[in-house]
């Protein structure tokens, strides 16, 4: 087990670790199907949500612009999404799953939930909701400024 001497510990190397272990416990539970937890979030956005915007899932993902642009575009590549002009505002595009989508939705699901459980595994249920409530008010107030 790693221990960390929180007193000299970089929050910012140690989200970033965080976020590598995940990345790769993810990549390594899903196989052969090479949705990344990017991708997987931005399907999950658009399920939620009727004719989503990009505009819209950058404020629902968090993810900048530019990268949600070539998330979208490499997801309607793959057939997962569909883009077309919304029905509010003709200049404007929205993305839909298309049933692969949803099946691929569908189908990563078990994977989220049990790559969510191993990387919390470590902790007890007080700790598991401690470290949630502090992330999110982490991103909440980075966001914010």
């Amino acid at each position: 087990m790693i221990t960390t001497d929180t007193s000299s510990a970089s929050i910012l190397h140690l989200l970033h670790r965080a976020g590598q272990c995940a990345d790769e416990l993810f990549a390594a539970n899903m196989g052969g199907s090479a949705l990344t937890p990017r991708q997987y979030e931005v399907l999950k956005a658009v399920s939620t949500s009727e004719e989503p915007s990009q505009t819209l899932l950058v404020e629902l993902t968090g993810i900048d612009r530019s990268t949600l642009a070539d998330i979208v575009r490499r997801l309607v590549e793959r057939g997962l999404l569909a883009r077309s002009r919304t029905r509010r505002d003709a200049r404007m595009y929205a993305v839909n799953l298309t049933d692969n989508g949803r099946a691929v939705l569908k189908s990563a699901e078990p994977t989220v939930k049990a790559t969510n459980e191993r990387l919390l595994a470590g902790l007890t249920t007080s700790e598991r909701e401690a470290v949630i409530n502090a992330l999110s008010r982490i991103i909440a107030a980075a966001s914010s400024q």
